[in-house]
């Protein structure tokens, strides 16, 4: 059994993230469908189909250049996603939920924001790991007053979900402990088990010298490596990007506050500059559709008139199949 008669995706994501459908195709006497009765042995619960929404990189707090609009994309994002029937099971945020201060108190204020604008999300389960702008500069201290823990896992309707922090020791990489905290908690999984891991920062070497890497990723990529079914969720480059390693497959979600342009075509990491016309241009939306294969196709919002009413004017890009 290899991944694509597993763990099937589908869905969009809403500035900075996906709305993931996990559809496990289990036949009887198949290997998934032996999975499937060691989760319920194990967990209580089988592998059932699902949907879930990804955000990044929302940045509370940021205003000016780029992008002067504060949280309008967030904003936008929370209102696309309540009006989704049926709702997601699942919220994950890929970190940066807020944007860093100096300021006594600014910080816990942004942190606060947060939490009022994201109450309005209608999906009652929300999981969260920070970004460097979250818990760089404290290790964490006021992230987890007001968040809780910065790595843990759990599982949901069979599937082991991972949350790594990769941001806290206020450079990018994970450390031989939470390395090691990992090592035990996908031991009692056999290799075919779904597990989803979402972080903030690439566990790969995407572009080093923008700072888009882990640098312990290698070691847990090693510890996923024998596992078959893996697909890791991230933020922190603000663009839509796909890579598959062994087997699995990575997808960065867009920023719901400024885009970086894409490292093949320029050698400054200057955010692409901000469209008053279009105010939430490069921050899209992406759609993973299983047809057979993974497809993912990026789609990018604007502000026009759709369909007689004043929306999100969604216009797909080509996909990518893998």
């Amino acid at each position: 059994m290899d991944r694509r008669e597993f763990l099937k995706i589908s869905g969009m994501s809403f500035g900075a993230g996906a709305l993931i459908s996990f559809a496990p195709a289990i036949a009887a006497g198949s290997p998934a469908a032996r999975v499937r009765n060691w989760f319920r042995r194990q967990n209580g619960e089988e592998p059932a189909p699902f949907t879930f929404a990804q955000l990044s990189d929302a940045h509370v707090g940021f205003a000016g250049p780029p992008n002067p609009t504060g949280t309008k994309a967030l904003e936008r994002a929370i209102d696309v996603i309540n009006g989704l029937n049926p709702q997601p099971e699942l919220i994950l945020f890929t970190g940066d939920l807020t944007h860093e201060s100096e300021t006594p108190g600014e910080h816990a204020k942004r942190m606060k924001l947060f939490q009022s604008i994201t109450s309005r999300l209608r999906a009652k389960k929300i999981m969260r790991v920070p970004g460097e702008h979250d818990a760089a500069l404290d290790g964490g201290v006021l992230y987890r007053q007001f968040f809780g823990e910065t790595h843990y896992s759990f599982d949901h309707r069979g599937v082991h979900f991972i949350a790594l922090d990769n941001v806290s020791h206020g450079k990018p990489m994970v450390g031989a402990e939470q390395v090691a905290w990992l090592q035990r908690d996908v031991a009692r999984f056999p290799h075919t088990a779904p597990i989803i891991v979402f972080t903030h920062r690439p566990l790969f070497d995407l572009r080093p010298d923008w700072e888009w890497f882990t640098r312990d990723g290698s070691e847990v990529l090693n510890v996923l490596a024998p596992y078959e079914n893996v697909t890791i969720l991230y933020g922190h480059i603000h663009r839509h990007d796909v890579h598959q390693s062994e087997h699995m497959t990575h997808y960065a979600s867009r920023s719901l506050i400024f885009a970086f342009p894409d490292p093949a075509t320029t050698a400054d990491k200057k955010p692409l500059a901000f469209d008053k016309e279009n105010p939430f241009n490069n921050l899209g939306i992406q759609i993973v559709a299983d047809k057979g294969a993974v497809r993912v196709d990026d789609v990018e919002l604007t502000l026009r008139e759709f369909s007689g009413t004043n929306g999100v004017q969604q216009i797909a890009k080509p996909g990518i199949i893998i």
